[in-house]
């Protein structure tokens, strides 16, 4: 059996942690000794994944990432669970739609702004009043690549990660000096959301990067980690981008 280590003390919230790279995120976070709360749609879903990363230093709350009362009982679980909330990974998002920009649905682009950026500066706004505004912390927000440079067919997409890069630059500057809010910007990583930019063209795909291969969610669950760390205690408002080297190619032919 794997021997966990000692208690950290911290306590992280994570939306979106029952798979993918909110799971990969929380792996990361207990590895070195937080406890944490993770959040998903899915209840059975949310269930399997605090077993397997271990109940005891895990709880989950179900519920939809925009919606009020879902956040306000995320928040209290946690305080009431663990006394605390360190950190906050802003990481629940959706992309219902793929297509070009002059037919999106305003309806579809509503929605995919209260999922990825509103619902991630209520969370924002609630873990600071629940807990950092007095004893500090640090705020990461999952971006996307897709907020840095035109991205096709994924348009709603990529303007709410825009949006919440900006986000985080605004949260680092009202929330200093007791928190530090930083982003992160992945390319594709290998995850069910992700499936539909490189399913059955995974080898092509990954051709593309000069890594060699695409994302995977430890990947960005070890960014994370250094931006809820002691080694970033400097480093605040910025959004550190994890893409295998695949801006590198940026104006190559």
């Amino acid at each position: 059996m794997t021997t966990l280590p000692e208690l950290s003390g911290k306590v992280a919230l994570i939306t979106g942690g029952s798979r993918g790279i909110g799971y990969g995120v929380a792996e990361a976070l207990i590895a070195r000794g937080d406890r944490v709360c993770i959040t998903g749609r899915n209840e059975d879903s949310l269930k399997e994944a605090v077993e397997a990363l271990g109940s005891d230093r895990v709880i989950g709350v179900a519920g939809k990432a925009h919606d009020e009362a879902h956040q306000a009982v995320a928040v209290e679980r946690t305080m009431e669970a663990f006394g605390r909330v360190d950190y906050l990974v802003n990481n629940a998002g959706t992309n219902p739609v793929f297509g070009p920009i002059a037919e999106l649905d305003l309806n579809v682009a509503r929605k995919v702004f209260e999922t990825n950026v509103v619902s991630a500066l209520s969370f924002a706004q609630q873990t600071w009043k629940a807990w950092q505004s007095e004893n500090g912390g640090a705020i990461v927000n999952i971006a996307s690549v897709a907020g840095l440079a035109p991205s096709p067919f994924i348009g709603a997409y990529g303007i709410s990660k825009a949006a919440m890069i900006n986000l985080t630059v605004q949260l680092a500057h009202e929330f200093a000096p007791k928190v530090r809010v930083n982003a992160i910007a992945p390319a594709v990583v290998k995850t069910k959301f992700a499936q539909a930019l490189y399913e059955g063209r995974e080898a092509e795909a990954a051709a593309a990067y000069p890594l060699g291969r695409l994302g995977v969610p430890s990947d960005i669950g070890g960014a994370a980690a250094f931006l809820t760390s002691s080694q970033s205690d400097w480093v605040t408002g910025q959004t550190l981008v994890v893409d295998g080297g695949i801006f590198l190619n940026a104006g190559v032919a």
